[in-house]
């Protein structure tokens, strides 16, 4: 199942408690979905939750009777397409009436009078995002998302979420496809969004995610950085073992001071060795600072005899 189903089997279990909240959530369910005029109510999902909650709540809220059909979008039946519609028009126009909404209306936009009530917002909000919305696999990105067919409805909605006091978020609306999507982007807004729309779980889910994938960039970060300093370093001992076998070619390494032959047999037998495990290999351990001092030495006596 997907992260966005899950989010919303969970918003289903968070049932309303009030007759304003119920009225709340089915208002979200009904105003956003597949079609809603006096004409025709009904919506289409892959959500069995969204489904039977759009169902239940019209139905116990307004006395209609909703039809439900199930068509299989795939073999096996494992996914299912859920359509749901009130058969009578005259109950169509009875809840199109019962909301505040009017027949010849230009366009649909949210009223208002159905979500003035104490939480009734977080609860509307449910509605539409049972319908309408969908929330990314946080593994993957921070996205949430509402897609609406109307741009007036659309607008309405983008104010109500950048009017909510328990958070400060400001979403954005793009047209896409025909559709208006109003969406949120980041994780922290999205958390605050599931939170308050009553799916805690789910943004303890993207919280979690977004641990795990700080300790992965971490981890990752400490293995480039030791990796380059690992190619630096065996890069400089391959520079460091031409010098020394210049100047054992040409002179001989009893040529050099003996504390430089004694770092540069060192270095031939220990190619892989960084600079402090070469200093603290030396019969007199010395600090990588002077390793690195010695090496210089022996390097500059080599390109002088490479000269002549």
């Amino acid at each position: 199942m997907s992260f966005s189903k899950e989010t919303k089997e969970e918003l289903c279990k968070a049932k309303a408690l009030t007759e304003e909240q119920k009225n709340a959530l089915t208002y979200g369910m009904v105003l956003f979905s597949k079609a809603f005029s006096p004409s025709g109510i009904s919506m289409t999902t892959e959500s069995r939750g969204a489904a039977m909650t759009y169902s239940e709540t019209l139905s116990s809220l307004t006395g209609v009777i909703v039809e439900l059909s199930i068509k299989l979008t795939r073999r096996g039946g494992k996914n299912q397409l859920f359509t749901l519609r009130v058969p009578d028009k005259n109950d169509c126009a009875a809840v199109f009436d019962r909301f505040g909404h009017r027949s010849g209306q230009p366009s649909l936009r949210i009223n208002r009078g159905n979500i003035d009530g104490e939480d009734s917002v977080p609860h509307f909000l449910r509605g539409v995002f049972l319908v309408c919305g969908s929330v990314t696999d946080p593994d993957k990105d921070y996205h949430l998302e509402f897609s609406v067919p109307h741009k007036n409805l659309a607008a309405d909605l983008e104010r109500i979420i950048s009017e909510i006091e328990e958070f400060h978020t400001e979403p954005h609306t793009v047209l896409r496809k025909g559709s208006y999507v109003v969406y949120l982007k980041g994780s922290d807004p999205i958390q605050d969004m599931l939170t308050y729309m009553g799916a805690p779980m789910s943004a303890l889910h993207m919280i979690q995610s977004k641990m795990v994938k700080s300790v992965r960039n971490r981890v990752n970060r400490r293995i480039n950085s030791e990796t380059a300093n690992s190619n630096k370093t065996a890069a400089a001992s391959v520079r460091q073992l031409q010098a020394i076998r210049l100047i054992r070619d040409k002179r001989g390494l009893d040529y050099l001071p003996d504390e430089l032959r004694e770092l540069a047999l060192l270095r031939l037998e220990y190619p892989e060795y960084n600079l402090r495990e070469l200093g603290n290999a030396l019969r007199e351990p010395i600090s990588r600072s002077g390793v690195n001092h010695r090496l210089h030495r022996i390097m500059a006596i080599a390109e002088e005899l490479s000269g002549q």
